[in-house]
Formats: structure tokens, sequence, C-alpha cells
């Protein structure tokens, strides 16, 4: 029988984070620090004082760690551009985590045509187009880890917008898809999807809402960023490295 010699964490690796100025993907950000990253540089469409704000926690951790770089992931040309500049500067992207994302509380009679598309090219087509960039340099080095950030919304038939479910759903198939794809090479792909924590999603939610959301929850309570940024960390950790193209759910029993 063969052994399988387990890292700690992630120490040495170089990981890419989308859409962290705040949120679940800052704590994905300060996890996979804390987890011994030699280097995690995360993107921000326009929110400054916030990837600030995640910095500054960084350099709490990990100081010279955390690097922010303003890049909307609907821009392919950026986000190409962002790709190659890391990987001139640190050799490789090891891990990448596809965290940007967005949504809006309307019911269908109100979603525009613009609305649908809105969502869906930062939520699917983001993923698509940042995961196409790293993957080339994890092919070539035949080894990485992608982790799609999806949600219960995309698991469950729960109350939530139609144009956020559809797009959340659909990163199950582009993940799924993927992993057969570059497993081949060595390459992870999951995605991570939670349930209603403590900001995003449910912070719009109607209180009747809510309420029965914590009903149904086998824990009696919304999730925090940090309990679902470390279990991030972990699956893009060696320790999770037989793990690919599954969907791992953090709802609290749901």
């Amino acid at each position: 029988m063969t052994t399988h010699e387990f890292k700690s964490g992630l120490e040495g690796k170089v990981a890419l984070v989308t859409g962290a100025s705040r949120g679940l993907g800052r704590a994905i950000v300060l996890a996979l620090a804390r987890a011994g990253a030699k280097a995690v540089a995360f993107t921000f469409a326009r929110d400054q004082k916030g990837a600030d704000e995640t910095l500054a926690l960084g350099e709490a951790i990990a100081p010279g760690v955390l690097r922010a770089h303003k890049c909307n992931v609907t821009d392919a040309r950026a986000t190409e551009l962002l790709v190659r500049e890391l990987e001139k500067t640190h050799g490789a992207i090891d891990v990448l985590v596809n965290n940007a994302g967005i949504t809006q509380n309307l019911p269908l009679a109100l979603i525009e045509e613009e609305d649908w598309d809105l969502v869906m090219d930062v939520n699917v087509k983001g993923t698509f187009l940042t995961s196409r960039s790293v993957l080339r340099g994890m092919i070539r080095r035949k080894k990485g880890v992608v982790i799609n950030v999806g949600s219960l919304a995309g698991e469950r038939m729960i109350d939530a917008p139609v144009h956020y479910c559809a797009s959340k759903a659909a990163l199950r198939g582009l993940t799924e898809g993927l992993a057969k794809e570059v497993g081949r090479y060595g390459i992870r792909v999951l995605l991570l999807a939670p349930g209603l924590l403590e900001d995003g999603l449910g912070r719009n939610l109607p209180d009747h809402r809510l309420k029965d959301y914590i009903e149904h929850c086998a824990l009696g309570r919304v999730g925090t960023f940090d309990e679902v940024g470390e279990l991030c960390a972990f699956l893009a950790s060696d320790r999770a490295s037989y793990m690919t193209g599954a969907t791992v759910v953090a709802d609290g029993g749901v």
C-alpha cells in the first residue's frame, strides 16, 4: 500500500481569488493566507476602499502576502493580462477561486433582459474567462486547483431570484465538465455551494423568508464567511487531493 504525504496547508502556493474586496471573497483570501500560501492575489471591480481593508487585514495575518488588482472578470483582455503578470511575477498560479458574483432581488416579471445578461455575464462568463486564462498555465505544469463558488440556490429549489439560481446552477455543469476535461493533467476542479451566510444574498431577504430558512436549517442559523472561507482553503489544499468534480454544500443542513 502506498502512502501520501500531506502538507499542513498551502505552503508555497500562489492563489488568485476573484471578487474579494469584502464578504466571502475577503474571508477566502484571509483563510488562504492563514493556511500558508506564499502569495494571494485578489481582484475587485469597483470597491477600492473594501480592497484596501482586505489588504490591511491580510497584513496583520501574513505581511506581504496579499496583492489587490482592479479587474472586472467580464473583461477578457484585462483578465488575460493580469494572469500573465502574476505568472511572470510568481512563476505559476496554483489555486484559482472564482468567487466574483452578483445578484438582484427581483421577481421574474421585473427582470429585464439586461438584468439577466449582467448576472449571467458576471457569474458564469466571468468564471469561464478567468478559468480559461489560468488553466493554460496549469495544463502546462500539469497541476493546479480551481474552485468555483456556487450557491445553495443552484442546488436546491429555494426562494431566490431565477437569474441568480440559473447562473449558479450553470456553474455546476461548468465544474463537472471542466473537471473531467482537465483531470488528465492532474488538475482538480470543485464547486463550493454555501447556503445563506451573514451577508450577501440573505442581506435583503424579508424577515419571514430568513426565518423560514433558519427553521429548516438543522443548525438553526445562517453561516459565517469565515466558516466557508476555511472550507475553501481546505479544498484548495493537498489535504483534499482526491476530490474533483464534486459539489460541496455548506448550508447548515437544509
